[in-house]
């Protein structure tokens, strides 16, 4: 049976993405930060030791709360260098995706439009991003897909931590709503469901039209 690995997989997007890929027979493990914390990679290291392979991964994880750069001190950039950056780099370094398998990486759509409150997330998303995108082509040659999806407001926990008023927020978005998980989800699932291989190296603006930039 084909097998996923979806980190966050007990919360928000990631829970979403595991119920989406559970309904046409896959095997999910929705790994919660008990089984990893990816800003300590010596959690990171444990969790490959059990976790060798897989023939769908999903890159997800939480981000720092909202600080000015002022504010931020060196732990911070420490802490979320790991969760957001370098803990990823580990986990694709060490696991070994099955050929025409993919890769998800949950990214933001700060990667596009830094935001002045999340410096931290605009900043270690869009590296690794980085990272992903160059790493796609060596991918594509055991046709691994590799997309990067990069949510805008969604209906999470987490919008409600960054968002004071969320109803009030609603109404200036073009859909005047907030996305879904499980809209996420079921793209996610769509790609699997119907073999689309060529969709590989790029980023998806997942955000109701909200965005400004065109690329």
């Amino acid at each position: 049976m084909t097998r996923a690995i979806v980190l966050g997989g007990s919360r928000g997007i990631g829970k979403a993405i595991c119920d989406s890929l559970k309904s046409i027979d896959i095997e999910v493990f929705a790994a919660s930060k008990k089984d990893i914390d990816t800003s300590n990679l010596d959690s990171v290291r444990e969790f490959l030791e059990k976790n060798t392979r897989a023939d769908i991964l999903v890159l997800n994880t939480g981000g720092p709360e909202p600080k000015s750069f002022s504010d931020i001190i060196e732990s911070d950039w420490k802490l979320y260098h790991n969760q957001l950056f370098l803990g990823f780099v580990t986990i694709l370094q060490n696991i070994k995706i099955s050929d025409g398998g993919y890769i998800f990486l949950i990214s933001s759509s700060v990667i596009k439009e830094p935001n002045a409150k999340l410096i931290i997330s605009s900043a270690y998303r869009a590296a690794f991003a980085e990272v992903f995108k160059i790493l796609s082509k060596e991918y594509a040659q055991n046709n691994i897909s590799c997309v990067n999806i990069a949510p805008g407001p969604i209906n999470t926990d987490r919008t409600g931590e960054l968002i004071e008023d969320v109803s009030e927020f609603e109404k200036t978005l073009p859909m005047k709503r907030l996305g879904e998980p499980k809209e996420i989800g079921d793209f996610v699932k769509s790609i699997i469901e119907n073999k689309i291989k060529y969709l590989s190296g790029v980023t998806i603006n997942f955000d109701g039209a909200n965005s400004n930039y065109i690329f």
